[in-house]
């Protein structure tokens, strides 16, 4: 920042951009002002060589026209000598007309003597108008050379205030944090700062967080914990919001200086690995930060859902964060519905899938025992078949025998065989007797 040196003090103190602009703009005013001095000076210099020249011009203008007004008087007592000398001539014949001439010549006189006292006239108020043209012009230049000066005073004046009030406003600002100081010097005397949020939400807990989940993190399964988690449920012990809070101190005596941002990876870590809705940091860091010291920090440029505060914005910045988490507690409720009939469709399908899978086990061991029976039956098939031919081979066979049976004589068993012949012969006469 722009460093500023007093003149009268010594003191160097800075100041922002903007007021190192506006001082600029000053001393830029003032430079402006003493040239403006000087065309002014030079103006009416010039002004009064103008009127000068004016006046100079007007009596010129003046002796040039009496110059020739005297030439036609001499003109006119030429013509009045003249007139005079043929007055002398004719004056028995033409006294009446020269009565005329002499009163013609002068009433010419007359109106001679009245136009040269229209032109002075004139010419004095010529010279009037023009030295007031140049007063008036005089008077709206110094006019709006005090203009300039009240508003470059009036400028001067609000800058001082602006500035007074900045000073004053650090000054509030001083005594405001060494009263904080003091009072947590006293308050927090054999408190940490995270003994001072726990009271701070103990105060509270029965009548604004009924519902709510406060304490330590000392679960270090993924390597790291935070220093406290806040949870808030409604009546249907769904979660509204949840924080994973992280607290930093730091005594003003201490040689090496923390930053906020030191802590930001690993708060957002823990609240990814917690699964929180948001991370908060709550710091005692940095005192002199402008920034933390406005109030409570958006620092989601960095990581998602995170803030930065001091502890005096601690049960703020979780009203604030459960009051924005209940404007969309209509969506989680219609949210855990979805995923309620998701886990019934789920469920429907598992079984489903359960009933196909025994189904098909025993449809399958059914067609293969179907098919061993079938293939038995086919079995017990060809051997009826065989069974069939072999009876049917037989009978054709006895078929066979049976014609030869019939076909047998005497004849045909004698035949060839006398001593048969003769015993049939012999038969046959004993029972002709």
């Amino acid at each position: 920042m722009p460093e500023i040196k007093c003149p009268n003090c010594g003191e160097v103190f800075q100041v922002d951009e903007s007021g190192y602009t506006e001082i600029l703009a000053q001393v830029r005013n003032s430079e402006f002002k003493k040239e403006l001095d000087e065309k002014l000076k030079s103006f009416n210099i010039e002004k009064n060589d103008a009127v000068q020249i004016a006046k100079l011009e007007e009596k010129e203008k003046a002796k040039n026209d009496i110059a020739e007004r005297e030439a036609k008087i001499k003109e006119l007592e030429q013509k009045l000598e003249n007139a005079k000398t043929e007055q002398q001539l004719a004056v028995a014949n033409e006294e009446h007309k020269s009565k005329e001439i002499i009163a013609q010549k002068e009433t010419i006189i007359k109106e001679l003597e009245q136009k040269l006292k229209n032109a002075e006239t004139e010419q004095k108020l010529a010279v009037e108008t023009a030295v007031s043209k140049i007063e008036k012009e005089k008077d709206h230049y110094i006019n709006q050379l005090d203009s300039q000066k009240k508003t470059q005073e009036f400028n001067e004046q609000a800058l001082k205030q602006k500035y007074e009030e900045q000073l004053r406003f650090k000054d509030e600002e001083i005594e405001r944090y060494k009263d904080f100081k003091q009072r947590q010097s006293t308050k927090l005397l054999g408190e940490s700062l995270e003994q001072h949020c726990q009271v701070e939400f103990d105060k509270l807990r029965a009548t604004a967080f009924q519902n709510s989940y406060f304490e330590k993190d000392n679960d270090i399964s993924s390597g790291s914990k935070g220093d406290y988690i806040f949870r808030d449920y409604d009546g249907e012990n769904n979660e509204i919001v949840s924080i994973m809070f992280e607290m930093k101190n730091q005594q003003d005596e201490t040689a090496t200086k923390k930053k906020n941002e030191d802590f930001f990876k690993k708060l957002d870590k823990d609240r990814n690995d917690k699964n929180c809705e948001y991370a908060v940091l709550v710091s005692m860091l940095e005192p002199d930060s402008e920034l933390y010291n406005t109030g409570i920090v958006d620092v989601s440029y960095r990581y998602p859902k995170m803030y930065v505060i001091r502890p005096q914005f601690f049960i703020p910045i979780i009203t604030v964060l459960r009051n924005a988490a209940l404007n969309s507690m209509e969506y989680k409720r219609e949210l855990s519905i979805v995923r309620n009939q998701n886990i019934d469709i789920t469920n429907f399908e598992q079984n489903l899938m359960d009933f196909k899978d025994s189904f098909s086990k025993n449809y399958e061991n059914a067609h293969n025992r179907f098919n061993d029976a079938i293939k038995e039956i086919d079995k017990s098939i060809e051997h009826l078949r065989k069974i069939r031919e072999n009876l049917t081979k037989s009978d054709s066979h006895l078929r066979v025998a049976n014609n030869k049976i019939e076909d047998i004589s005497i004849k045909k068993l004698t035949k060839g065989n006398p001593t048969m012949a003769a015993k049939f012969e012999a038969l046959k006469k004993n029972d002709d007797e």
